[in-house]
C-alpha cells in the first residue's frame, strides 16, 4: 500500500538536545512496505530527523506493532528500517 499524508505519524516525544525524537504512526501497511525508500513523503515537513524511532501499529489482519528508525530524511521524505532489538 502507499502512504497516505492525511495520516501522518505524530510525534509524542520530542527530541532533547540531540537525542532522538519518538513517533507514532498506525496504518494498514505491514512493516515491509513502511520501511521502502522515502515512504513517508512528507518526513521533512513534519520534521523527522535521522535517528528518531517510528513505532508503526498495524491496525488490521495481523495487529501488532513494529519498532523502526529513521535512517534517511531527503526533500523526497523519510526513509525508515526496522530497529534490531537485542
Amino acid at each position: 500500500m502507499a502512504y497516505n499524508a492525511s495520516n501522518p505519524p505524530v510525534c509524542v516525544s520530542a527530541r532533547v538536545g540531540s537525542g532522538p525524537a519518538l513517533w507514532i504512526y498506525n496504518s494498514a501497511d505491514i512493516h515491509t512496505d513502511v520501511d521502502e525508500a522515502n515512504y513517508f513523503s512528507n518526513g521533512r515537513k513534519l520534521g523527522m530527523k535521522v535517528g528518531d524511532h517510528v513505532i508503526v501499529g498495524k491496525t488490521t489482519a495481523t495487529i501488532g506493532s513494529t519498532l523502526h528508525y529513521v535512517t534517511a530524511v531527503t526533500a523526497s521524505g523519510a526513509t525508515v528500517s526496522a530497529a534490531i532489538l537485542a
